[in-house]
């Protein structure tokens, strides 16, 4: 009968494999891995805003002094007053938020005529399309400088903004993988029903396409925030002249007041901390569902 036991229920087998030691070792080191990787974007962070809080001559000091002592929330205050601050800030802004803004609208509507729309010469042309983004910007700086100074653009926001309402590759691109996606049925039950293209895109298209919106959003506003070298070709007045290049006050020929840059640079972080803090459950899903079909 015992034997009859143990031939039905026979016991559970603990399993050590000899997998199992290096399996764990191999976790372990990939999370040291991220850790060093996570460390290594905190960490330049951390000593800036540790920079903006010291003295002039407590920046290079070795060993670094993290933790300054006293703090100088006067730089702050000083990044305020030494260049048109708060001008330069609505400057940025309004190119960042009204550039993002065309480049949704312009790409959104560019996307679905690839996905969507049959015409002649439509892989053709998006293929030149993509290619564009092969092209470095210095290349056109020059002749598209001269056409904005035909147009009379020069020294106006206009050259900063507009291009944005053109349409652009990566934008395209980003939102056509993203439609592509989207099943055929959604469109032709529409279709069915009477609507055109454009209740199509309005009304299905864009609402199931939030987490790509919000990727290029992020993109398009981080990439219109920081740009430096198109304000400083394009704009001479001061009061014109956008956050990044009044950050430049504070670097001379022969000197620069490190304490007085990191303070206006934290300032200058906080919009696209706050931006990427409103759709950060959208941001990485977007970029994953990017490129599911092709």
């Amino acid at each position: 009968m015992n034997h009859l036991a143990k031939a039905r229920f026979p016991r559970p087998v603990r399993r050590f494999t000899g997998n199992s030691v290096p399996q764990a070792v191999l976790v372990a080191l990939l999370g040291l891995a991220l850790m060093a990787a996570a460390l290594s974007m905190v960490v330049p962070f951390l000593w800036m805003i540790s920079t903006s809080l010291k003295q002039r001559g407590m920046v290079f000091v070795l060993p670094p002094q993290w933790i300054p002592n006293p703090p100088q929330w006067d730089n702050y205050a000083q990044v305020t007053r030494r260049f048109p601050f708060v001008a330069n800030t609505v400057n940025s802004m309004k190119v960042a938020i009204l550039g993002s803004f065309g480049q949704i609208v312009s790409c959104s509507l560019a996307a679905y005529a690839f996905a969507r729309m049959r015409f002649p010469g439509s892989k053709v042309i998006f293929m030149i399309l993509l290619a564009t983004m092969m092209i470095p910007g210095q290349v056109t700086a020059i002749p598209v400088f001269l056409i904005w100074n035909k147009l009379g653009g020069v020294n106006t926001h206009w050259p900063l903004i507009l291009p944005s309402w053109l349409g652009g590759a990566f934008g395209t691109f980003l939102l056509r993988q993203t439609y592509l996606g989207i099943p055929q049925e959604y469109s032709d039950a529409a279709k069915i029903d009477g609507a055109g293209h454009w209740r199509i895109l309005t009304h299905i298209y864009l609402p199931m396409s939030k987490p790509a919106l919000a990727t290029l959003a992020v993109f398009v506003f981080l990439g219109l925030w920081n740009d430096f070298l198109t304000p400083v070709i394009y704009l001479s007045s001061p009061a014109k002249m956008t956050l990044q290049v009044g950050l430049s006050y504070f670097r001379g020929q022969f000197n620069t007041e490190w304490n007085l840059l990191m303070a206006g640079t934290v300032i200058a972080v906080l919009p696209v901390l706050v931006l990427y803090m409103v759709v950060q459950r959208y941001f990485v899903q977007g970029i994953a569902l990017a490129g599911l079909k092709g």
